[in-house]
């Protein structure tokens, strides 16, 4: 039903037509803005981007950044403030998912794969708290809170998958 690979400079426009769709200027839940520049930085740094596509519209799209990012948001820096995790840990996310595919089982089939490609490093994320479907979607994949943190206003969990 899915295919799922590794992000390409081809796949940049697609993306960040994804993560628009979700971003907060929209009533999304994401946190940030996302317009092609970002995104194309964000696949060209290094760690595994994961897309899906179905029927060849990219459904699904999976980030992971290196823990010793200079350049990450305050987010990102406050995630790590909160939860220092494993030396060898990483940015889970963003993860984002198009509404027609939500509740078919695509994010353990993201998660999955950035699982295969990272081996056994710990993946460390952090979820608004009032984002409540992606709380009960990542405990679903096994991950746990460990920490938690407030910025701009906003209350956000984070989570760590221990390094499955």
């Amino acid at each position: 039903m899915y295919d799922i690979t590794l992000a390409t400079v081809a796949d940049v426009d697609d993306i960040s037509e994804l993560l628009q769709a979700n971003a907060p200027s929209q009533g999304g839940s994401l946190t940030g803005e996302f317009p092609p520049e970002t995104v194309a930085r964000m696949v060209s740094g290094g760690m595994p981007v994961i897309v899906a596509r179905r029927e060849q519209r990219l459904v699904g799209v999976l980030f992971s950044a290196a823990k010793d990012n200079a350049a990450a948001p305050l987010s990102v820096k406050a995630m790590w403030v909160a939860w220092p995790g494993a030396l060898s840990a990483y940015v889970y996310g963003p993860v984002c998912i198009a509404d027609s595919e939500r509740g078919h089982g695509l994010l353990p089939r993201l998660y999955e794969a950035l699982s295969a490609r990272c081996h056994g490093r710990e993946a460390v994320l952090f979820i608004r708290r009032d984002n409540l479907p992606s709380l009960r979607a990542h405990e679903r994949l096994g991950m746990r809170e460990v920490a938690g943190f407030t910025l701009e206003g906003f209350e956000y969990a984070v989570y760590s998958d221990g390094g499955h």
